[in-house]
Parts: C-alpha cells; structure tokens; sequence
C-alpha cells in the first residue's frame, strides 16, 4: 500500500536584481539562495558552487564594493544592492592584472575557485595595498583551493601588490 505524499504549495516572488550594472527581474521560490539566482535565473555562471555553507568561497561576488558568499542568504535579500560577479571584470585593469599573474606564478589549476578567489585577491589589492604575505594568507583563507597548495595564488597577489605600490 502506498501512502499519498502531501507536499505543501510552492510559492514564488518576484525578485529584481541589480547585477553587473543590469536589472533583472526574476521569479524564483523565496529561498533561492542568490548563487542560484545569478546562475539559473541571470545566465551568469561565473560563480560557483561549492559546498553551499558559506566555507569555501567559490562562490564569492562583491555586493556594494565588498566580497560576500552568494551561497548564504535567499536573493530577495539583496534587492536594492549592487552585485558584482566575475563576468563584470573583464574590462577592469586590476583584474586583468591579476589574471596575468595567476597564469605566471602557476595559481590556475582546475580553475573552479578562481572566480572566487580573484574576487577575493582584488578586495585584498584595494584595501589592503601594504599587506604582507602573512595578511594575504590570512585573507585568502576564507577561499579554499584543493588543487595548487596556495602558494602560487599567494604568490600572485603579492606581485601584483608590489606593482601597485610601485605605481607601475
């Protein structure tokens, strides 16, 4: 004999989203965590998800100029708010900068947390220019990496804060 399951009503709202500089309007349940929302509902698949608890940062984006988890908290919360994702930082020069120096100092493996983490080492670029290897180490440990052993992505940020200290 089977028992008929009795699921409760799924509701959905009407989210808009300002991402990238671009609005979208969205219809998703509620608790659509906003990692989902950017990936299913928005087309931008530049943030991953990892472990969808917050620890290992692949799915980091910047909302209102700062780094925060995607994975966390429903989209609806971030209505009014200005997300950035990795897709919006391809004109931007530091970015670029250091795009080219995870590639010199082997930071790139499988890539699946380099979108995160180059939203986290830009953060630490622009607040923290006069960090040390010990302060980057610190700040990168929020973001995890199971394939390069952090040393090159560590080794990235620090040259290109030299080269902006330097002014170059």
């Amino acid at each position: 004999m089977t028992v008929p399951l009795d699921f409760p009503e799924v509701n959905e709202v009407d989210v808009a989203l300002t991402v990238n500089g671009a609005l979208f309007r969205i219809h998703c349940e509620p608790r659509t965590h906003l990692a989902d929302a950017l990936r299913e509902h928005c087309g931008l698949t530049g943030t991953h998800i990892g472990c969808e608890h917050g620890v290992c940062g692949a799915c980091t984006v910047e909302v209102d100029g700062a780094p925060q988890r995607s994975c966390l908290q429903s989209a609806v919360r971030f209505e009014g708010k200005h997300v950035t994702t990795v897709e919006a930082l391809d004109d931007d020069a530091l970015t670029a900068a250091l795009r080219t120096a995870f590639s010199a100092h082997h930071a790139l493996q499988c890539g699946y947390c380099t979108p995160g983490m180059l939203i986290t080492a830009r953060d630490i670029v622009r607040r923290l220019p006069h960090a040390d290897e010990a302060r980057v180490r610190d700040e990168l440990a929020g973001n995890l990496c199971r394939c390069t052993g952090y040393q090159g992505i560590v080794d990235a940020v620090m040259h290109v804060l030299s080269t902006y200290r330097s002014g170059e």
